[in-house]
């Protein structure tokens, strides 16, 4: 049986023996469950295996750590968000495709509930910080884009009238995303949320018809 303790602190203090990734990874999901305010450098050492020096030289303080999971968050979901919304797929079923992913990182499997990363931190330290409000702000406005070009697309391809406002349906299909995230958080169950969302997918569809008419 080894002396965990010992290796524990030693592994850490090697300032070259990490995965940025995965740190930041880690971070992550040490944040996600205690919120900004609520998680300790302590906490944050033991989630990513370095003592704070390591962590201080990779990432900066506490604060510049946080931003940097922000960000990270963020262009991963965007990516993610472009993969689901293929273009050779009808606009309903990459809307959905979306709304399953984020449910999936929302309530997993066998975990407690966690919704999302971004509005479930950030909303809280917005008020007082401006960075983080900025990255809340462009985080958003990232998934806004996403929505909108996918949209357009849609237009062009003669599922939706092009008179429709694709930014204001853009806006429609992350309100959905973000209602996710909150009852999510809230407890409200996986089929439920899913039916939600369906019924918001019927409902952008469902432009061109009622501009057609």
């Amino acid at each position: 049986m080894r002396d965990s303790t010992k290796s524990e602190k030693r592994a850490r203090g090697r300032p070259r023996a990490y995965d940025a990734d995965d740190a930041l990874g880690n971070a992550t999901d040490a944040f996600w469950l205690g919120g900004y305010s609520g998680t300790s450098l302590d906490t944050l050492s033991d989630a990513t295996g370095m003592n704070r020096p390591s962590l201080y030289a990779a990432f900066g303080d506490k604060h510049s750590l946080y931003l940097s999971t922000l960000d990270r968050y963020v262009e991963a979901g965007v990516q993610a968000m472009h993969l689901a919304l293929r273009d050779d797929i009808p606009l309903a079923q990459a809307l959905q495709r979306v709304y399953d992913s984020a449910l999936a990182l929302y309530l997993p499997t066998g975990g407690e509930p966690r919704g999302c990363f971004l509005i479930g931190t950030a909303v809280v330290e917005s008020k007082v910080d401006k960075a983080v409000r900025t990255r809340l702000a462009q985080g958003l406005k990232s998934f806004d884009r996403a929505f909108e070009k996918r949209i357009r697309r849609a237009q062009t391809d003669g599922e939706l009238s092009v008179n429709a406002d694709a930014a204001v349906l853009a806006r429609v299909a992350s309100a959905i995303l973000h209602s996710l995230a909150l009852r999510s958080r809230a407890g409200d169950s996986r089929a439920s949320l899913r039916a939600t969302a369906a019924e918001g997918v019927m409902l952008i569809c469902g432009a061109r018809k009622r501009l057609e008419k």
